[in-house]
């Protein structure tokens, strides 16, 4: 069974340092809350904890996890090229409601997010590092919107789940952009809208 933190009772700062403990022991996955599901991170240099994550979900490998990460600024030093596009989402959007898709220096591409969630930025400043993250579901089914529906998605425990209580049905996902190229292209409209983004 997965070990339970209440964010309430607990409050942010003491379940971050938990959580951030936890991080740094290989393998180790996280379920918490974001602005808009629940979902599950770990470091995204620990590649026994993004299998597990895979395994978690039952998640095709063809299918990329995202990064969250406290500043984006430092993205270059993890291999993620910023020049042009990316960099100009990033200014103006960053925290937010976007994942910005940028490439990496070795020819592949990352979706990066910076979140505007307390817990999150907590835990992302005491990491120091990117946090592989994906949504708490079985891959095809609806995104978890409470803790039990999140831990009752997936194919076995978790390292730690934190509480954060219902998520608003009213949240929206994050706008997923490609940024790659010298226009952004949409590739799933959230909550930030295109002509927010053409006109920045």
């Amino acid at each position: 069974m997965s070990p339970v933190v209440d964010l309430a009772a607990d409050g942010i700062c003491a379940a971050a340092r938990r959580a951030a403990e936890l991080l740094a022991v290989p393998g180790t996955v996280l379920l918490l809350p974001t602005e808009t599901v629940y979902g599950l991170v770990c470091r995204a240099d620990d590649e026994t904890a993004v299998r597990r994550i895979y395994e978690l979900k039952g998640r095709a490998a063809a299918k990329k996890l995202g990064w969250f990460i406290a500043d984006w600024r430092k993205l270059p030093e993890y291999g993620v090229r910023l020049d042009g596009l990316p960099e100009k989402l990033a200014k103006r959007y960053c925290p937010g409601p976007i994942t910005i898709i940028a490439p990496l220096t070795g020819g592949e591409t990352v979706g990066f997010r910076v979140p505007d969630h307390p817990l999150l930025a907590e835990l992302l400043k005491l990491a120091d590092c990117p946090l592989a993250q994906t949504s708490a579901n079985r891959s095809g089914e609806p995104d978890a919107r409470d803790l039990s529906a999140a831990l009752a998605g997936l194919a076995g425990d978790v390292a730690l789940a934190i509480d954060g209580g219902p998520i608003a049905d009213g949240a929206l996902a994050s706008t997923v952009v490609d940024a790659t190229g010298t226009e952004p292209r949409i590739l799933r409209q959230g909550a930030l809208h295109l002509e927010e983004i053409r006109n920045s």
